[in-house]
């Protein structure tokens, strides 16, 4: 049984398309939220609202760019302040540019700086800041980072998110394998999902192709990753792995 009641829960990028589906999720099984967001409030305070009033749990809202490791530590203490402890961290906010792969200038060194610090250090920098906490919980603490199929393929809408994604798969099997036992370290790897960002980069030729070589006909929805953020939280046995949601695109 996938038993999370009562457990406190930061979710970076919360308050919209992925973030917001685990959000929902986590406080379907009785999880109370956090919902980080860098600069739209109100997305995040209607979230917050929402998940109080239909799921009962108690929700807040906390502001905080991610790619400051300064951030990261008062996001950590923002949510054992506001609900008491923190035993779940969805690190799940990231940065890409879509840029030619072929085109080695497309993306300026400010740009990889961005990317490396949204998707590989601000794991880091929430990690580092959560594990004293988790030490201290009975049933220690789980991390739960928003990777991608492009960290496994060579995929993706740039070179620069491919590269960090496939780092940030490196962290977390090295954090699982360092920084037990009482703390647990996973991702999921969903491919070409629909979220709003996705929605304005591909058109429907894109989508259709992505559709047609996929095994299982269909892309992987925000709540199937969600429903997959679940499993990874509540599983004690799961450490160090990705869950693939894709499809079977990545067999290819």
């Amino acid at each position: 049984m996938l038993d999370l009641k009562g457990k406190n829960v930061l979710v970076t990028g919360g308050s919209a398309g992925l973030g917001a589906a685990i959000c929902v999720r986590l406080a379907q099984a009785g999880c109370n939220i956090a919902v980080n967001y860098a600069s739209r409030k109100e997305p995040a305070d209607q979230l917050a609202l929402k998940l109080q009033k239909e799921h009962g749990v108690k929700s807040v809202v906390l502001q905080g760019d991610v790619s400051k490791s300064g951030a990261c530590s008062e996001l950590v203490e923002g949510t054992v302040r506001e609900l008491g402890g923190i035993d779940i961290v969805c690190s799940n906010a990231g940065w890409t540019k879509a840029a030619p792969w072929d085109d080695l200038d497309a993306l300026s060194e400010e740009d990889w700086d961005r990317t490396f610090a949204m998707n590989v250090k601000a794991h880091l920098f929430l990690f580092k800041a959560a594990k004293p906490h988790f030490l201290k919980n009975a049933d220690g603490g789980s991390m739960v980072i928003s990777a991608s199929v492009a960290g496994i393929k060579t995929t993706g809408s740039a070179l620069a998110y491919s590269v960090t994604k496939t780092a940030s798969l490196a962290l977390q099997r090295g954090l699982a394998l360092h920084q037990g036992p009482k703390c647990r370290v996973n991702s999921i790897s969903p491919g070409l999902i629909m979220t709003e960002w996705a929605e304005k980069q591909f058109d429907r030729q894109k989508m259709d192709w992505v559709t047609a070589n996929t095994p299982t006909g269909a892309i992987a929805t925000l709540e199937d990753c969600a429903d997959a953020v679940h499993l990874l939280c509540a599983n004690k046995s799961i450490s160090g792995q990705t869950i693939v949601l894709d499809g079977g695109f990545t067999l290819r």
